[in-house]
This record gives C-alpha cells, structure tokens and sequence, in this order.
C-alpha cells in the first residue's frame, strides 16, 4: 500500500505526484495557468477550497520550486516558474482525456494557440518515426539502479 510519501518508487510519475497528486493540486495550477490567478485569495474564491488546505498546497509549490512567493504593494503573489509551467502539457492531457471520457454534453473548454487561434490537443509520437504508437513498452533509463530494475523485472 502506498503511504504518504513514495520514497522507494524510481518513477518520475511517483515523484510528480508528491507535488501536484493531492486534491485542489492541478485545480490550482490550471487557475495559475490558464486563468492568470496568482493570488490566494483569487485561488480561494475561484475554488471554494478551504483556507488551511490552500496555504498548505501553495507552500508546497513554492517549496517544490512550482511556484514563487512575489511580493507585491498590495499582498503576496504566487507566480508559476518554469518548473510550473511545464505542467500545461500534463493539464491539457487530463482534459484530452475528460473530454472523451468525462463530458457527456460535449467539451467545456477549448484550448487555443495564441499565433493562430488552432486548437491545442496532447498527443504521444515516436521521436524515431513521428508515428502515434498503439503499444508502448518500457526499458531501464539511466536513473534506474540495476538492483531496482532486476527486481521489478521479476
């Protein structure tokens, strides 16, 4: 059963989800993203989350490097970095995948490119060939430590 943390896992997805995998994470970073909040009261009211489990998940952001504190005349805000804003792609392929699984009345948003107003999909290619792959497999990458692999293989 996995605990609060995923310490043993090598997995990148296991380490992602210690930053953004507890509830209101991606509510939050989708408001910061594509609605421009950056304020925890503008986050709060937006999203009816509680107070307490706010600060606790923007704290986290800022301590994961997600997010930093600016402060500003008027109070502090919360900016994505670049760290943060590489999670658009991830975002975008939850709602590929609510759209075609989740949204009996037809799709809520539409995701836009700015340059030319096309819509913006997620997709999975091969880098090799650019073909979109119906199986994929898995093989050791060079974070994985042998005695992890052998186990897993088995």
């Amino acid at each position: 059963m996995l605990g609060r943390t995923y310490d043993d896992e090598v997995c990148s997805i296991a380490r992602t989800l210690e930053i953004v995998g507890e509830r209101w994470s991606l509510l939050i970073i989708r408001n910061a993203l594509f609605a421009g909040v950056t304020r925890f009261g503008d986050f709060q009211k937006r999203l009816g989350v509680a107070t307490n489990i706010l600060t606790k998940r923007l704290d986290g952001f800022v301590d994961a490097g997600v997010m930093t504190r600016q402060p500003n005349p008027s109070g502090v805000e919360y900016v994505l970095t670049d760290k943060g804003h590489d999670l658009k792609g991830v975002l975008i392929a939850f709602t590929d995948w609510g759209d075609r699984w989740e949204a009996p009345n037809g799709r809520p948003i539409i995701y836009r490119h700015d340059d030319c107003e096309g819509e913006v999909h997620s997709s999975i290619r091969c880098d090799s060939c650019g073909q979109q792959p119906d199986i994929v497999t898995v093989s050791k990458g060079p974070g994985m430590p042998d005695e992890k692999w052998a186990h897993r293989q088995k």
